[in-house]
């Protein structure tokens, strides 16, 4: 396999991953109801990404790193949305 053939799948995952969780954050967002959220899924996806961006770092994989960065910070949105809205009503938090 050519490296522009790796670099084109490893481009495609990087932004399907980073991208896969901005329609739960708009989603939440906009509904400003988390409850159907799991929280132990996505706490268990950020600590997932945090233990990724630290391989990378320790790797100098910095693919792994930049990518799983930006996973990190869009499922981090996603389970702090669900501490503030975890009840559908904002105005009690």
């Amino acid at each position: 396999m050519s490296d522009l053939t790796a670099n084109i799948v490893g481009t495609a995952a990087a932004v399907c991953s980073i991208t896969s969780f901005a329609p739960q954050a708009l989603k939440i967002w906009k509904e400003r109801d988390a409850s159907s959220v799991s929280l132990k899924t996505y706490s268990l996806t950020v600590t997932c990404f945090i233990l990724w961006v630290v391989y990378g770092v320790m790797t100098r994989a910095w693919p792994v790193t930049v990518s799983n960065s930006f996973a990190l910070v869009m499922a981090a949105c996603v389970l702090i949305m669900k501490w503030r809205f975890r009840d559908g009503d904002p105005d009690e938090h």
